[in-house]
């Protein structure tokens, strides 16, 4: 069995996914410690629009453009290797799809027509699908051009992040479509060699939202004359970046049901894009608190309840119902866990207790980190009583 370090110093791209509140983020931000503790060039995005992974990181914002995080900050026990860099960033749909227009465009002149639409002013930052388009592109930038070892990628909650995973093929399902290469000809002339349903679709919308919306979408469409093929390319190359052997899938959840019933969720649907997990954050589990049976621990409080007239002996009782409680619930959480790793084929499975404390700084990451990557990770963790 391999380890969550090893995938760490073997990758280029780990993607973190799983369904909302289960620390995602957190393990993210861990993940990307680790690299750069390993000596490695690191950045983590977070397409999140919330804050949690600045707050993660101790910052009080993070831009779209990957920021370097002072080593001071991260290597205070100056333990890690002196190559080691780390940076963060969150993406910025708008600004994002405003470079790739720009840097597709045949002239400045184009790129500015398309900046200018009312239409794609209105849809850049929030058309349905936008988003993780987005995402792909900052990552094939940052994976070709940013000179990263490691990049680390934390994902909206499970059934988005399928759609993040989706999106270049999505595109070019659009860059195909007959609607759109109707809408994307030079000239009005596409009303004359429209097809009755593109001419029936665009009088019924323009009956609705009005003759000049329309107008507005068609030139949105007729400006990108000439940039499909760079936006085809960008898209098979990010098809291809997700499928190479470079490219590593860490499925986060937690002992939770629903949580384990949405980890299995993904991992089916990324099996039938032909991609795997390759590894299994069980985060947030119980301490298995020592090794004696929850049985054992019954009889022993029966057997101390029985003492007449003694409170302390009855106060060691109920520690011992609470320790078999605790028990319990850890060897159920394992049961569970085991049955969904051979179900998801996760060979690589790791293990995250509760901490003590919110995860708010880099001591905190720090902590996590020493659980996530220590060499027992295929075990759950045991705590003393």
């Amino acid at each position: 069995m391999s380890s969550i370090s090893d995938l760490v110093s073997s990758h280029g791209v780990l993607i973190c996914c799983g369904s909302g509140g289960v620390g995602k983020t957190t393990i993210a931000a861990v993940i990307a410690l680790e690299g750069a503790r390993q000596g490695r060039n690191t950045c983590v995005i977070t397409i999140d629009p919330a804050k949690r992974l600045a707050d993660a990181l101790g910052l009080e914002a993070l831009s779209d453009a990957p920021s370097e995080i002072p080593r001071l900050r991260w290597d205070d026990d100056h333990s890690a290797k002196p190559d080691g860099e780390l940076s963060a960033m969150m993406l910025d749909t708008k600004s994002t799809f405003d470079h790739l227009v720009t840097g597709n465009a045949t002239t400045p002149e184009q790129a500015q027509r398309i900046l200018d639409n009312r239409f794609y002013r209105n849809v850049s930052g929030a058309l349905g699908g936008t988003q993780e388009y987005m995402a792909m592109e900052k990552l094939h930038e940052l994976h070709d051009g940013g000179n990263f070892d490691l990049i680390v990628i934390d994902t909206p909650p499970t059934r988005h992040a399928l759609d993040f995973l989706e999106a270049p093929r999505r595109l070019l399902r659009l860059l195909d479509n007959r609607i759109f290469r109707t809408l994307m000809m030079p000239t009005r002339a596409y009303l004359r060699v429209a097809s009755v349903a593109v001419q029936a679709f665009l009088r019924t919308v323009s009956r609705v939202v009005g003759s000049e919306a329309i107008d507005d979408v068609v030139q949105f469409f007729r400006a990108f004359e000439g940039m499909e093929a760079g936006f085809r390319d960008r898209a098979v190359a990010v098809e291809t970046l997700l499928a190479a052997p470079e490219t590593g899938f860490v499925l986060v959840t937690s002992p939770r049901r629903d949580a384990m019933e949405e980890a299995e969720f993904f991992s089916r649907q990324l099996e039938r894009n032909g991609q795997k997990i390759d590894a299994l954050v069980v985060n947030r589990v119980h301490p298995r608190f020592g090794d004696e049976a929850p049985t054992g621990l019954r009889a022993t409080a029966a057997q101390l309840a029985r003492v007449v007239d003694d409170p302390a002996a009855h106060r060691l009782a109920v520690r011992y119902e609470n320790l078999a409680d605790f028990r319990e619930i850890a060897e159920l959480e394992r049961a569970h866990v085991e049955g969904v790793q051979a179900r998801v084929g996760a060979t690589t499975v790791a293990y995250v207790p509760y901490l003590s404390r919110d995860v708010y700084d880099f001591s905190a990451l720090r902590e996590i980190g020493g659980l996530l990557f220590d060499p027992a990770v295929g075990s759950p963790p045991v705590a003393t009583a």
